[in-house]
């Protein structure tokens, strides 16, 4: 009886000391609540958002000390502190300001894998908010990075779209997936389209840090990062669903665009799903160019993210992606090169991981994340030239297995640190089959790769911030060792093992609150793929054979800057240096030709280097109304060769006003500019993408706007009212003419 008695007084003892934190969430101008701002008890795992009413809450909470972490696009963060003891409820109300001003305002996850501030940090990111994307409405994720500050966007056809960061792109630029590498062994240099393979309605933040970041994620992020990062449903103490509809059209049926999402909401169950089809016409280009045939195509996609809170300690996340494509045309080859045709079919993506994330609170031990990830692409190509019965049906499927562990820890006040163990493999098919179109008899011939083909890697990293009062320091190192297999009955079987050592040293010195002196050295790497030891095939308008002597890409970049951030005003400015050794490019095999095309063999060059600067601004003219502005310039050269870096990217920005109330109507008005690129490289002369001579200047103006009622949300656009003729340098399709589109958003 004693013993019933006890463990009823301690169950009694445990539910009057874990009550509730509630709260209210105001607009601090206008005194409204404000519903759907995000809530974070941190640093529990705990989270929700604001109902219609402005409210949240927080059951079964423990003693101790807390931080009210507030945020909600258009508005500045608040943090406040929560002392909470003896059980008792805690109700509190929260005033936001809203804030028209987003440059180093954000909160970013990409640089150190985990949330920080980016106005403390060395490093510069780009960032694109939901509210960003649901007011442009993009055609596509790369087209929602055209005109963004850092990046330059090439098109070798209207369903690819190949950012850019410093000068670099393909294989010397790292993309994510909410965290999870969209680089895989069959990554080609220079420009490619996968980036395309991610619906642009399922994605709630895109994070571009702009610099190496091979410490945190490893080979090819030599020019920089891009994580995109999908939607993630809410925890609510209100059970119910949601969703949305979505609706988009475009002038002279260049884009039908319809999706749906569902959602589900509870303490401890969230999920959010969607469908979406997309049927694009061919893209009606400027004054003169009139409709690029054949340069339209289909896409169906469909994706789902589940939250679990197993406790107050852990939360398990589990994901799946799908995309398709059919018949995206490379209107370049047909336009040029005495194709009948030339097409992506299909094009296709599949991604689903489990993520576990755990709360401890420990000095050596703040938290832990799982992240185990299952990822298939499939490229298949399809072509036949004028004139001849031989129609290649080639495809290329790559397999990614991925595994990373990371462990946070703040072992003292002043000092923060990430820890992690990642493993990827992945495992390559590819297949031709060349059929006479007359007699329906096929050859099955060697594919772009060797079948059978595997890439895999294995790294241990470190990172550390210490944080003083005036002064942040970062630093950190990775080891990455690789094996890439090549079985080739034709050319030999190759295996290699590389490995790398990188590391990375930044500060960032506050000279008053509002100004701070950033500065970092950086090295990063790519290890040769089995793009590079395997390819043997027609690439682009050279025939490519493989070399398996490649080692791997290393750079050394220095950079240093200002970033500044008042209440009204926020800028960046900054200038970089990254050196370039054992480059990997291509090199003309003496005079031979194959098919027609000259070939071609990769090999290590010894040393090239790029530099630039960058500047951005935004300010607050008046209540809501913003001018903002970007300018990136890029100079690269081929030391050893003596002669410019191949597609660097002309000088180029933006400069726009907008009018961005929190809530209401919405205005803006945008410049976009690139200069002439007549810096080329041999292989820039001889690509038919880019004109004798170089890339012409351009200048295109946009008008953007709508308004948003409740739980609808309506945004239309004007494109290139001036109807210029233009092409990204490096594109295989010219720039949108003068058009329109609109969007409805029905939230319920």
């Amino acid at each position: 009886m004693i013993r019933i008695c006890t463990f009823l007084f301690c169950c009694l003892t445990a539910l009057c000391s874990a009550q509730t934190i509630t709260g209210l969430v105001r607009d601090a101008r206008t005194n409204t609540p404000i519903a759907g701002v995000t809530v974070q008890l941190v640093p529990t795992v705990k989270g929700t958002s604001t109902d219609q009413q402005g409210y949240f809450s927080f059951s079964n909470v423990p003693d101790g000390n807390y931080r009210l972490r507030v945020s909600s696009v258009g508005y500045r963060t608040e943090e406040k502190p929560v002392d909470y003891k003896n059980g008792s409820e805690v109700n509190t109300t929260i005033a936001l300001e809203p804030a028209a001003i987003q440059l180093n305002q954000q909160t970013v996850t990409t640089v150190q894998r985990t949330e920080t501030p980016e106005f403390v940090r060395p490093e510069v990111t780009t960032v694109l908010t939901g509210r960003d994307l649901r007011q442009r409405a993009p055609r596509s994720v790369p087209e929602a990075l055209f005109g963004q500050p850092g990046v330059f966007l090439q098109k070798t056809n209207h369903g690819g779209g190949s950012p850019f960061v410093r000068g670099l792109t393909g294989q010397q630029t790292l993309l994510l997936v909410d965290g999870i590498r969209l680089n895989n062994a069959t990554f080609r240099s220079g420009p490619n389209q996968y980036l395309n393979t991610i619906d642009p309605q399922s994605v709630g933040q895109i994070e571009v840090v702009r610099s190496t970041g091979s410490v945190a994620y490893g080979s090819d992020a030599i020019g920089g990062v891009i994580n995109v990062l999908t939607k993630t449903p809410q925890f609510s103490d209100q059970r119910g669903f949601n969703g949305n509809v979505f609706l988009k059209a475009a002038t002279q049926g260049m884009e039908y665009t319809g999706r749906a999402e569902v959602g589900y909401r509870s303490p401890t169950i969230a999920v959010l799903g969607g469908l979406a089809y997309r049927k694009f016409g061919d893209l009606v280009a400027g004054e003169g160019l009139g409709k690029l045939t054949p340069t339209g195509y289909n896409q169906v996609s469909g994706d789902v993210k589940a939250r679990f809170r197993l406790s107050d300690r852990f939360v398990a996340t589990v994901a799946y992606q799908s995309l398709r494509q059919d018949s995206v045309p490379v209107y370049h080859r047909v336009r040029l090169e005495n194709y009948a045709y030339y097409q992506f079919n299909p094009q296709t993506r599949n991604l689903a991981y489990a993520r576990l994330e755990g709360f401890y609170n420990r000095p050596y031990l703040h938290s832990i994340q799982l992240t185990a990830s299952w990822q298939r692409q499939i490229e298949g190509r399809q072509s036949q030239r004028n004139a001849n019965l031989t129609a290649i049906y080639e495809r290329d499927e790559t397999t990614t297995n991925g595994l990373t562990l990371l462990a946070t820890a703040e072992p003292l006040r002043f000092w923060r640190m990430q820890n992690g163990v990642e493993w990827y493999f992945d495992r390559v098919g590819s297949n031709r089959e060349d059929v006479n179109t007359q007699t329906g008899v096929g050859a099955i011939k060697r594919g772009l790769y060797p079948d059978r083909a595997s890439m895999s890697s294995l790294a241990v990293f470190s990172m550390h911030t210490l944080t003083f009062n005036r002064l942040t320091v970062t630093a950190g190192g990775r080891y990455n060792a690789f094996q890439i297999s090549t079985p080739e009955q034709t050319l030999g079987e190759a295996t290699i093992r590389p490995s790398a050592l990188v590391g990375n040293l930044g500060v960032s010195f506050a000279i008053v609150p509002t100004v701070r002196l950033v500065a970092s050295v950086q090295s990063a790497f790519r290890a040769p793929n089995v793009d590079d030891l395997g390819t043997l095939g027609i690439v682009d308008f050279r025939y490519e054979v493989p070399n398996s002597s490649l080692q791997p890409e290393r750079s050394l970049n220095k950079e240093a800057g200002v970033k500044v951030r008042t209440e009204r005003f926020s800028a960046t400015v900054l200038a970089y240096h990254n050196k370039l050794s054992n480059f990997i490019s291509r090199v003309r095999a003496g005079n031979d030709s194959i098919q027609g095309y000259p070939v071609f063999l990769k090999q290590n060059s010894a040393e090239s280097f790029i530099r630039g600067l960058e500047a951005e601004a935004e300010y607050e003219l008046v209540r809501s109304w913003l001018v903002y502005g970007s300018m990136t310039y890029t100079y690269g050269q081929n030391s050893t060769a003596n002669e410019p870096f191949r597609r660097i990217p002309p000088l180029n920005g933006r400069f726009g006003v907008t009018y961005q109330p929190t809530t209401g109507w919405w205005a803006r008005a945008e410049l976009l500019y690139a200069g002439a690129q007549t810096r080329l490289a041999a292989g820039d002369v001889s690509d038919n993408r880019i004109a004798k001579g170089g890339t012409p200047a351009w200048e295109v103006i946009n008008v953007n706007g709508g308004y948003r009622w409740r739980n609808v949300t309506v945004s239309a656009e004007l494109q290139n009212l001036t109807n210029e003729a233009y092409r990204t340098h490096g594109s295989g399709v010219d720039g949108v003419g003068r058009s329109a589109w609109l969007s409805v958003l029905v939230n319920f």
